[in-house]
């Protein structure tokens, strides 16, 4: 099968993690009989350098012509003196709303091989973790009116019943195919965004029968996630409250190099990209963890391409990298061998079967 990638480095080392997570795709593709084109665009700090915006309006039409988008990071202090309307951070919003990517999916696993890493007791991650947050990502605060004067400032959260409706939707699908357990996350208590959310969730749980639905508000649920993270399954909330609880899951791993992210829209077509940021102090020096990317184009194969079993092939062969005490700096642990970016891709794609 043939299939176009809309491929966009970014800064700092974005190049260097979608070089490996490239390498792989190019094994899957040898090994499974698929073919996968590449098209390099621009976004980010090196698009603000070579035409003054952080999303040429080609990269957005050629992003919308491909099968998915792989994302590298974008972003670094280079760039923090420019005016906010074209920082850097600019192409990812610009890139979400463009693209109509209303959901975003933050797998926060903690790998049995690293669980050393987890700041948490043992006893409260034994048998490993394995959370799916479902995070709204077009509506909310970040893409309401906003306004500044001299001695005040206001920024609207808003949402649609529809908007509220298919992320929940999602959200609901996507635990149906693992422990049917579904944790929405809101501030009902005091604001009316979470009363509608909360409605329409319930509203929608009624299709969902076999899914265990429980509503908890944002400030129990990140006491939640350090207390007793394994009560979790899949948590569905809205924009800011996802922005902060992904993050709070990723780290609760202790392997922010190690996790990956989907962000999609109604139909298969989705971006795909790590968590972590550009880390242009190591750029181009062969440091940087490429894992998250490569399981980054995993998850494009499972949910972009429906290729389940190429997905797992990349996910089985990330295991066994790690089982064969293969590490870059950021996951090293004693008895385990050094090695750099390019390293690791290779051994990565020596793997997959």
């Amino acid at each position: 099968m043939d299939f176009k990638i809309a491929v966009i480095p970014g800064d700092g080392i974005g190049p260097d993690i979608v070089r490996e997570a490239l390498k792989v795709l190019d094994k899957v593709a040898s090994c499974y009989g698929h073919h996968f084109s590449y098209e390099t665009l621009l976004a980010g700090g090196v698009a603000i350098d070579e035409t003054g915006a952080p999303l040429p309006e080609e990269t957005l039409e050629k992003a919308k012509a491909a099968d998915s988008v792989l994302l590298g990071a974008v972003g670094g202090p280079k760039w923090d003196d420019v005016p906010s309307a074209i920082r850097p951070e600019k192409a990812l919003l610009g890139l979400r709303g463009g693209l109509g990517l209303f959901c975003n999916l933050r797998p926060a696993m903690l790998f049995p091989q690293l669980a050393s890493a987890c700041p948490l007791k043992p006893s409260m991650v034994e048998g490993g973790l394995d959370i799916m947050v479902v995070r709204e990502l077009t509506g909310g605060i970040y893409f309401g009116k906003r306004e500044r004067t001299a001695d005040s400032a206001y920024d609207v959260m808003a949402y649609s019943k529809e908007e509220v409706r298919r992320i929940a939707v999602k959200a609901f699908d996507i635990a149906m195919k693992r422990n049917r357990k579904l944790t929405s996350v809101d501030k009902a208590n005091i604001l009316e965004t979470s009363r509608l959310w909360r409605a329409t969730v319930d509203e929608v749980a009624k299709n969902y029968p076999e899914v265990a639905l429980n509503h908890l508000y944002v400030d129990n649920a990140a006491m939640q996630l350090v207390r007793n993270p394994k009560q979790f399954d899949v948590i569905v909330t809205e924009n800011m409250f996802g922005d902060i609880l992904s993050d709070e899951a990723s780290m609760v791993t202790g392997s922010i190099g190690m996790l990956p992210s989907a962000s999609l829209r109604g139909d298969s077509f989705g971006m795909y990209e790590p968590i972590h940021g550009s880390a242009p102090d190591i750029a181009g020096q062969d440091k940087a963890n490429p894992l998250a990317t490569i399981l980054s184009v995993a998850m494009m194969l499972r949910y972009s391409f429906s290729l389940p079993a190429e997905a797992d092939a990349i996910e089985k062969a990330v295991s066994d990298t790690l089982d064969q005490g293969i590490r870059t700096a950021d996951i090293m642990s004693e008895g385990c061998t050094l090695v750099g970016t390019a390293a690791m891709g290779d051994a990565v794609a020596a793997n997959v079967r």
